[in-house]
């Protein structure tokens, strides 16, 4: 009776573990089902109010070529890569532990998902469809200043770094603004671990939570809009990164449908359309990323 006790909870760690590989689908598996389920964390105008935005209507488009039924799941950064691959876990830098399993959620994964190091470890990537950066932001009555550009981004991030020394900086672990992956300590930065969401970051600036926050460029692009002369940049914490679309490691079906897809998609100019539809100002700042997308009329 003792050994059963003891075996159990591996026993319900295997039993769970096979659930979750039941459900990690291929192309043929959801062809053959007749539904492609897109995970999606409600983000910027990647994954908008009312389920529209940049990768829901990428994801839709994805869906019709495969010739099946969409389907929107909504979750959390929090559990958004598990409910894709099955794998429960913990992140410190760029480390990663396996610590369980759960069941599989969705096919695809969706919502302006920055390609970083550690993320590599536990899903694969479609080939960059967005460019990103994290900036500083601050609230427009800040004492702060934007530091002005030098043309070399590795000075450019020291001076804006040292802004934060003795200042507070939101941001939002298990993310790309997670204060850990920038070091922002050494300069004596007081990191704030934000519990609300990635789009509650600038609103809780104008609101005085802290003196800055981390903020990547879709995010911000989106805040100057929305708040119109409210917030400033004051200048970048990392280089240009990248944001792609995630798939299971175990799906490579599915991964080679979708960059054949995205590939014509870019070609015949719809992903520019949908560029240009939800982030009109990106090719401004971006310039070089979308060399190899036909340009739309007016862009």
């Amino acid at each position: 009776m003792k050994r059963l006790f003891t075996a159990l909870p591996l026993l319900l760690t295997l039993i769970t573990f096979s659930l979750s590989v039941g459900l990690a689908r291929d192309l043929k598996d959801i062809q053959r089902e007749g539904v492609l389920r897109h995970l999606g964390v409600p983000y910027a105008n990647f994954v908008a109010a009312a389920n529209h935005g940049l990768d829901v209507e990428l994801m839709r488009l994805f869906a019709e070529k495969l010739g099946v039924r969409y389907e929107y799941v909504q979750t959390d950064w929090k559990n958004v890569i598990s409910e894709l691959t099955g794998k429960l876990y913990t992140v410190h830098g760029n480390d990663v532990h396996l610590t369980g399993s759960m069941p599989i959620k969705g096919d695809v994964i969706a919502n302006g998902l920055t390609i970083l190091p550690w993320r590599k470890a536990l899903l694969d990537y479609s080939a960059p469809t967005f460019p990103t950066q994290v900036w500083l932001i601050a609230a427009a009555n800040s004492s702060l200043q934007p530091i002005t550009p030098s043309g070399d981004i590795e000075k450019d991030i020291v001076e804006t770094k040292a802004l934060l020394a003795d200042k507070t900086v939101l941001g939002i672990s298990g993310t790309c603004l997670d204060p850990q992956l920038y070091k922002l300590q050494a300069v004596n930065a007081k990191p704030i671990l934000f519990a609300g969401t990635l789009n509650q970051l600038a609103p809780a600036i104008l609101q005085g939570e802290a003196d800055t926050s981390l903020l990547d460029v879709a995010d911000a692009l989106v805040a100057l809009v929305k708040w119109p002369g409210q917030v400033k940049i004051l200048g970048p914490v990392s280089k240009q990164q990248v944001m792609g679309v995630g798939f299971r490691k175990e799906s490579p079906e599915l991964q080679k449908a979708f960059a054949q897809f995205y590939e014509d998609l870019k070609k015949d100019g719809t992903y520019a359309a949908l560029v240009k539809k939800y982030y009109p100002d990106v090719f401004s700042y971006y310039p070089h990323f979308f060399h190899d997308v036909p340009p739309v009329e007016g862009q």
